[in-house]
C-alpha cells in the first residue's frame, strides 16, 4: 500500500457553511426530541387514595409532561395524617386530602398556600366555590376535585328499594350477620347521627346527649355485622355476596360493582346523606410545585375531570360545569347514572338544595379521638 500526502485543508467557503449548518441544524431538531423523550421522567410523590396515581387518571399527563407518578395510598383521613407525620418535610409533593382534613394538615403545617388565579373557579358551581375548610383568612389551601354521596347500599335481592329508603334497613332481622362496615369511623358513624335526627347544624356537630344517644343507637346494630372491612374487603364482601348490606360507602363501591354485574346499588335514603369530598393540596416544602400545580389544573380542566368522574378504581361527581358537559359528551350513560344531569331525580346540586346531603365533617363538640375510641370499642365488643 502507497502513502498519499495530503495537502493543506482548505478554508470551507461561505456557501459551504451554510449549506452544511442548515443540515447540523435540521438534523439537531430531528434528534433533540429523542434525546428529551430519553431524560428520565421527573418522579412526583403523591398520597391518596387508591386509583388516584393509575394509569386511567394520570397516564396521558404523565406521557405529555415527562412525569412519573410514585404512590403511596391511604383509606381514611386519619391514616393519611400518621404517614405525613411519619415522613419528613417536602416528602410528597401532591397529598389528595379528604375535605374535613385539610384544615388539620394547615394547622400542622404540611401544605402550603395556593393562587386562587391559578385554578378556574370560574367554571366550579356556585356551591363549591367557598368549600369549607379550603380556605383560611382569604388564603386557599386545598382544591376541591371530585365528591360523592355515602348512605344505604344493599344487595337488591335482599333488600326492596323501599327499604332502602330509611338506614333502618341495616336492622332488618333477615340481614342478621350480613351487614358490613368500612372500617372508618366518621362514614358510619355520621349515618347514625342522620338517624338519631341530626341534620342541623352537622351530623358531625351534636351535643353531648346526642353523641350518647348515637353511641347506643350504633351498638344495637352490632349484632346485625359480619364484619369490617378496607377497601378491598368492602369490593368483595358485596360482590361475592358475602354482605348483603354496607353500612358506611355509597356508590364510589356500588357503581363499580354495579357495572360489573353485580345486584349492588346505593341510596341516599330519607333520613339525609353524606357527602365525601376529595381535594388536592401541594405538600409544604415540595421541590416540584410548579408541576404539581400543573397537574391540579390538569384534573379541574374538562378531560382530567371526565377521568376522575370515571375513575376505574371507582368513579365520583365533579364540582366544574365544563366537567358535567364533557361527561355528558364523552359518556353520557355514567353522566346519567351519577345525575350529573339536569333534571334528574338524583341529580346532586337538586339534593344539596333540599337539604338531603351533609358534607362530612369531623367532630366539633367531641374530639376525633373521641370517636375513633368509640369506634374501636364497637368492634371489638
Amino acid at each position: 500500500m502507497t502513502s498519499k500526502t495530503v495537502g493543506p485543508i482548505a478554508a470551507p467557503s461561505r456557501r459551504d457553511v451554510i449549506k452544511y449548518g442548515a443540515g447540523a441544524t435540521a438534523a439537531g431538531a430531528l434528534f433533540a426530541p429523542n434525546i428529551a423523550r430519553a431524560q428520565a421522567p421527573v418522579e412526583i410523590n403523591l398520597l391518596a387514595w387508591y386509583g388516584h396515581g393509575e394509569p386511567d387518571v394520570v397516564g396521558a399527563f404523565e406521557a405529555k409532561n415527562n412525569v412519573k407518578f410514585k404512590n403511596k395510598y391511604y383509606a381514611g383521613g386519619d391514616n393519611m395524617l400518621a404517614l405525613i407525620a411519619q415522613s419528613p418535610p417536602g416528602t410528597y409533593d401532591i397529598i389528595l386530602s379528604d375535605a374535613e382534613f385539610v384544615q388539620q394538615l394547615n394547622t400542622a403545617g404540611y401544605i402550603q398556600p395556593l393562587e386562587a388565579a391559578d385554578y378556574p373557579f370560574d367554571d366550579f358551581f356556585p356551591e363549591f366555590k367557598q368549600f369549607p375548610g379550603h380556605w383560611k383568612d382569604g388564603k386557599l389551601f386545598s382544591t376541591m376535585v371530585r365528591y360523592g354521596h355515602l348512605g344505604v347500599s344493599y344487595n337488591t335481592t335482599k333488600v326492596s328499594a323501599e327499604e332502602a329508603t330509611s338506614y333502618k334497613a341495616f336492622w332488618k332481622p333477615e340481614l342478621k350477620g350480613k351487614v358490613g362496615h368500612f372500617d372508618w369511623h366518621l362514614p358510619s358513624l355520621g349515618m347514625m347521627s342522620l338517624l338519631e335526627g341530626n341534620a342541623k347544624p352537622s351530623p358531625f356537630d351534636i351535643s353531648k346527649e346526642a353523641w350518647t344517644k348515637v353511641k347506643a343507637t350504633t351498638k344495637t346494630l352490632k349484632p346485625q355485622v359480619g364484619g369490617f372491612f378496607d377497601y378491598g374487603g368492602t369490593f368483595s364482601g358485596l360482590k361475592t355476596g358475602q354482605m348483603w348490606a354496607m353500612c358506611g360507602i355509597g356508590d364510589w363501591i356500588t357503581g363499580v360493582l354495579k357495572k360489573d354485574g353485580a345486584p349492588v346499588d346505593s341510596v341516599v335514603p330519607k333520613e339525609g346523606g353524606i357527602q365525601w369530598t376529595e381535594s388536592y393540596c401541594i405538600g409544604k416544602g415540595s421541590a416540584k410545585a410548579d408541576i404539581a400545580k400543573k397537574f391540579i389544573q390538569y384534573m379541574l380542566s374538562p378531560e382530567g375531570q371526565v377521568k376522575s368522574a370515571k375513575m376505574a378504581a371507582y368513579p365520583a361527581m365533579l364540582p366544574t360545569k365544563k366537567g358535567w358537559a364533557a361527561l355528558a359528551t364523552a359518556d353520557p350513560a355514567e353522566a346519567m347514572r351519577q345525575g350529573m344531569m339536569d333534571g334528574l331525580p338524583n341529580n346532586p346540586l337538586t339534593l344539596l338544595k333540599d337539604g338531603r346531603i351533609h358534607y362530612r365533617g369531623i367532630p366539633v363538640k367531641q374530639s376525633l379521638e373521641e370517636w375513633n375510641e368509640f369506634w374501636q370499642e364497637y368492634k371489638s365488643a
